[in-house]
């Protein structure tokens, strides 16, 4: 079973930045899409962006286009989203899964702790 790690959460001031990470062990990260998902207090975990397994192609959800920048290093594992332009409905519990293909939108593995972004206006 992978596990998987996120980290570099925060609280930030909006219009600040930061940069996720999400380390995933075992040796099938590169055959597989990865995805970030955030959740909200009160709210369902939603979709928020997602990058093929060759890092290729990438896909983010309506309103974190243009702020958000998902990357990978299959090398060493890991997927990170880079936020800019940060504001306070981007605060939530950030996750990351394996996506079967980018444009899946499912999760194949058990969710790990994920990491809190806290953004005050």
């Amino acid at each position: 079973q992978v596990q998987l790690v996120e980290s570099g959460g925060g609280l930030v001031q909006a219009g600040g930045s930061l940069r996720l990470s999400c380390a995933a062990s075992g040796r099938t990260f590169s055959n597989y899409a990865m995805g970030w998902f955030r959740q909200a207090p009160g709210k369902e975990r939603e979709f928020v962006a997602a990058i093929s397994r060759n890092g290729g192609t990438t896909l983010y959800t309506d309103s974190v286009k243009g702020r958000f920048t998902i990357s990978r290093d299959n090398a060493k594992n890991i997927v990170y989203l880079q936020m800019n332009s940060l504001k306070p409905e981007d605060t939530a519990v950030y996750y990351c899964n394996a996506q079967t293909t980018v444009y899946s939108r499912n999760s194949l593995y058990n969710w790990g702790q994920g990491t809190q972004v806290t953004v005050s206006s």
